[in-house]
């Protein structure tokens, strides 16, 4: 049977080392042991197989004939072996690429850009997860995460790949209804829509050197994806990402009200654990979302 009488792994790798270099010496600095520990490993291949593989001269080693017949056996295992990883590593970099963004980032930035990504990448099929709650990278099954935060995940590696500017934006109706704002001032009395702190328009006004305001009224959202389908309905003006509503602006969905922005502490970074950095499948969908962004 194939499982009866293999030897040890590390026995075969002191023999293949020790026979290419016809050394002790040198087979210990490639495998990175002991001279001692890799003439131990050979001569407990030799008892196994019952045979010498080597004669020991006094001007070094050579081969028996035994040693001849098995040499060869032992390199084409060893490079099967290494081309069937190689097979299944570039396996497990294509096929299926899981990532997990918020809601409010996949649907209105995202998903819209993703054909370029399919285009650039047909051997990738991306499978997409939405949750605000950060990943646990080694129970969810997931490749990489988008946030919406600071940064600081310890642990992990992560990489801004867009920074939150916020500005006013309305429906086409809604300005039509009120007119365009000449200054950021005229804003101060159109209805607004919020997020779920209700501070983004009194932080805004701030930005551009307008103190005096009133407590915020109007409907608010903990969702951003909500707040979005409400200035975009014309329920009132909204705060929202510049990057992210550029695609509806440029289409005419949404007007932006004024150039006047708020730059957010937060932003999206791209997280994934620092050891998968090197993965192919990784490594490409962060190019592609570093040029799209």
């Amino acid at each position: 049977m194939i499982g009866q009488r293999l030897p040890p792994l590390n026995a075969l790798r002191a023999f293949e080392a020790t026979a290419r270099h016809l050394s002790v010496k040198n087979a210990s600095n490639e495998l990175c042991v002991t001279p001692g520990a890799v003439s131990q490993l050979v001569k407990s291949l030799e008892l196994s197989l019952g045979v010498a593989l080597f004669k020991r001269l006094n001007r070094g080693l050579v081969l028996t004939e035994a040693g001849q017949i098995y040499l060869p056996a032992v390199r084409n295992a060893f490079r099967q072996i290494a081309e069937a990883t190689g097979r299944v590593a570039a396996v497990a970099d294509t096929g299926l690429l899981t990532v997990s963004a918020t809601p409010f980032f996949a649907s209105a930035w995202l998903v819209p850009r993703l054909k370029s990504f399919h285009d650039a990448h047909p051997d990738i099929d991306l499978q997409l997860r939405t949750s605000n709650v950060v990943v646990d990278f080694a129970r969810d099954a997931v490749d990489l995460a988008i946030r919406h935060g600071l940064g600081r995940y310890p642990g992990l590696h992560s990489e801004r790949v867009l920074t939150v500017e916020v500005v006013p934006v309305a429906s086409e109706a809604l300005v039509a209804e009120r007119g365009m704002p000449r200054a950021p001032a005229d804003l101060l009395g159109w209805p607004h829509v919020h997020d779920a702190e209700r501070k983004g328009w009194q932080r805004w006004f701030q930005a551009q050197g307008i103190d005096d305001l009133a407590s915020p009224r109007g409907p608010s959202f903990d969702d951003s994806s909500l707040l979005l389908k409400a200035v975009t309905t014309g329920q009132g003006a909204g705060l929202l990402p510049a990057a992210i509503v550029a695609d509806d602006v440029a289409q005419g969905r949404l007007v932006k009200l004024a150039e006047d922005s708020w730059l957010e502490d937060f932003a999206y970074y791209l997280v994934y654990p620092t050891a998968n950095h090197d993965r192919p499948k990784i490594a490409a969908f962060r190019q592609w979302i570093i040029s799209a962004r």
